[in-house]
């Protein structure tokens, strides 16, 4: 599939919209438990199988990654027509939790990691996003690109004010990471009405080196696509990292106001409608 490819948003009846087609590929959310066991069984394979994440003994027997959020949340897929039109298809997922959703689990996700009880106080509505993953034969530009058009469809639809999840650096060390995580803290760190702050007894301090001697060009480079997607919509990180040693990560909040992600999909929005064009 060539980058910049066209995309076409085809309306949904469930209140989502119905799939986002760009060439083979199409982004929707999922609407069967077949769809949501695949998705999981894709986790299962990237997250412990490439990863190193540790699975605890259920896991590992049904070779699914998969929690409680699951069934509270809604499942956004891409989905490659070229292998089928079932769950075979499906090449990369990313998990979304409106609050409500988090409210009848009693909390969202990323509370074990860092404190979002700001969020309580929060005066929109907020979404959260999480186990985001990509088949390896799909890493291009392409996939990533059509997820994030998707979220911007779903933060439109669903009139979302701010979302936010947790970002991985792989590895538990986070001196590897120490130019990263410095660059972040020094210029995307969140405003205060917004800022989560790592609990207590998980907070690693970002600062791990002098801010002058960063080669910010390098850093740049080497953030992960998906941390360099959030800042790219104009996200923020809290403070202080987090160490996940079930999933082998080194974990940092993300924190996105959705007035860019909106302004820019409705334009997209209105553009289409008037002409058809992308």
């Amino acid at each position: 599939m060539s980058e910049g490819a066209p995309s076409v948003l085809c309306p949904g009846t469930d209140g989502h919209f119905g799939e986002l087609r760009s060439l083979s590929l199409g982004a929707r959310i999922a609407s069967t438990a077949a769809e949501v066991d695949a998705a999981q069984a894709l986790r299962y394979n990237v997250f412990y199988e490439e990863l190193g994440a540790r699975p605890d003994a259920a896991t590992a027997a049904s070779r699914r990654d998969r929690d409680a959020f699951d069934d509270v949340a809604d499942h956004l897929l891409v989905v490659d027509h070229t292998l089928g039109e079932g769950p075979e298809s499906i090449v990369a997922t990313y998990r979304l939790i409106r609050r409500e959703a988090a409210n009848r689990v009693g909390r969202f996700y990323s509370a074990d990691e860092y404190d979002v009880t700001l969020l309580d106080h929060f005066p929109g509505r907020v979404l959260e996003l999480g186990r985001s993953c990509v088949h390896r034969g799909y890493r291009g530009r392409a996939a990533m690109q059509l997820l994030w058009r998707a979220i911007a469809a779903y933060v439109f639809l669903h009139r979302i004010d701010l979302m936010f999840g947790c970002a991985s650096f792989p590895g538990t060390d986070p001196d590897a990471v120490k130019a990263e995580l410095t660059y972040l803290y020094y210029n995307h760190l969140a405003p205060l009405d917004v800022r989560l702050h790592a609990q207590p007894g998980r907070f690693v301090d970002m600062r791990r080196m002098d801010p002058c001697l960063l080669d910010k060009r390098r850093v740049l480079i080497e953030l992960p696509p998906l941390i360099k997607g959030y800042l790219r919509l104009g996200g923020f990180v809290g403070d202080g990292a987090v160490i996940d040693p079930q999933f082998n990560t080194t974990d940092v909040a993300v924190i996105v106001k959705t007035d860019l992600v909106t302004a820019k999909y409705t334009r997209h929005f209105e553009r289409q409608n008037r002409d058809g064009s992308e």
